[in-house]
């Protein structure tokens, strides 16, 4: 593993310190997850006002998504850098459990909106966006 890889990781888990429920063979199997991987601070603090402020919220899938429709080419970018380090988390959950990157992405999404604050928001798989 490389000295990159291994200080995401680190960073994945310190950022969150949650378990990830992944059914895997009839059982539910607890890995350390980090669902809102962040490169930079900025991003994190970027992403982190803009789910305060309703415009991105939380989606069923385990990524982040634009609740409107956005124009603002800087907070498209954070978001994009931190679904792609999502996904690269859910595959490596998936690796290690033998469930899908999908599965992973969705056990994941079930704990974020138990943990949303008041006011932020949320998308199920088969629904819209809620408010919590």
């Amino acid at each position: 593993m490389s000295i990159y890889a291994k200080s995401r990781r680190a960073a994945l888990l310190s950022a969150f310190g949650c378990m990830l429920l992944i059914p895997a063979a009839g059982a539910l199997l607890t890995y350390p997850s980090a669902p809102a991987f962040a490169q930079s601070a900025a991003v994190k603090a970027a992403v982190d006002a803009a789910k305060a402020q309703g415009v991105i919220g939380e989606q069923g899938d385990g990524y982040l998504g634009f609740v409107g429709a956005s124009t603002n080419p800087t907070l498209a970018a954070a978001v994009a850098e931190i679904n792609a380090g999502r996904m690269q988390a859910y595959r490596e959950a998936a690796m290690r459990t033998g469930a899908t990157p999908d599965a992973a992405g969705q056990a994941t999404a079930q704990q974020l909106f138990g943990r949303l604050p008041a006011g932020q928001y949320f998308k199920p798989l088969d629904g819209n966006w809620v408010r919590k």
